[in-house]
C-alpha cells in the first residue's frame, strides 16, 4: 500500500496552516503592543492616534491572514489581540464621551468585544482613582457611574466559558465596582470634613 502521495497532501495542508499560525501569532503580538501603547497614551493625556493607526493596520492584516482558517480566529492569541484592540477603542470612546463602537464596526469577534468591555472597566477605574487623588469628587462620581453601566451591560451575558470567558470578567468587574464605591464614600466624607473645617471660624 503506497501512502506517500497521501502523506504529501496532508503534510502540505498542515505546513500551510502552520505558516499561517506563525504569522498570525507574530501579528497578534504586535497588535497587543500597539493597543497597549494607545491605552497608555490616553492615560498620559497624549494623542493615541499613531498607535491606534498602527493597531488598525495590524488588525486588518491579521484578519486577512486568518481568512479561510476559522479555527484560528478563536485561537487564544488572536482572541487576546482582538480583546486588547477592543479595549483601546472602547477606552478612547469613553475618555472622549463618545458612543461606544459596535463589535462589527471594529472587525473583531463579539466574544473579544465583551472581554474588552470587562478590561476597560479597569482602565476607567484608573481614571476614577486619579480623580479621587485629585479631590475631583464630581468626576469620580461620573466615572463610577460609567463603570456601573459597563458592569450591568456585561452582566447581561450569561454564556458557558466555551463560548466566552465573560464570567471571569464579570467577577473582576464586580470586585472593582465594590471597592470603588467604598473609596468614593470615603472621599465624599473627607471632602465634607475638609469643607466643614475650612468653614469653622478661627
Amino acid at each position: 500500500m503506497k501512502l506517500d502521495h497521501i502523506a504529501k497532501e496532508i503534510r502540505g495542508t498542515l505546513d500551510a496552516k502552520e505558516a499561517v499560525r506563525e504569522q498570525a501569532l507574530r501579528i497578534s503580538r504586535e497588535l497587543v503592543r500597539a493597543s497597549g501603547a494607545a491605552v497608555h497614551a490616553i492615560h498620559k493625556r497624549q494623542s493615541p492616534a499613531q498607535p491606534l493607526k498602527e493597531a488598525g493596520r495590524l488588525l486588518k492584516k491579521l484578519n486577512a491572514v486568518i481568512e479561510g482558517y476559522p479555527e484560528l480566529e478563536h485561537a487564544g492569541y488572536v482572541e487576546s489581540a482582538f480583546q486588547e484592540y477592543s479595549e483601546a477603542l472602547l477606552f478612547l470612546a469613553i475618555s472622549k464621551g463618545r458612543p461606544l463602537p459596535l463589535p462589527s464596526a471594529l472587525g473583531i469577534t463579539p466574544s473579544a468585544y465583551l472581554l474588552g468591555v470587562g478590561d476597560v472597566i479597569g482602565e476607567v477605574r484608573r481614571l476614577f482613582l486619579d480623580s479621587i487623588i485629585g479631590h475631583d469628587v464630581k468626576r469620580a462620581r461620573d466615572l463610577l457611574a460609567t463603570m456601573d453601566e459597563l458592569y450591568h451591560f456585561l452582566m447581561g451575558f450569561d454564556y458557558p466559558s466555551a463560548l466566552s470567558d465573560v464570567r471571569r470578567k464579570q467577577d473582576v468587574a464586580r470586585s472593582l465596582l465594590e471597592r470603588s464605591r467604598g473609596e468614593l464614600a470615603i472621599a465624599v466624607r473627607t471632602t465634607k470634613l475638609e469643607r466643614a473645617l475650612d468653614a469653622k471660624p478661627e
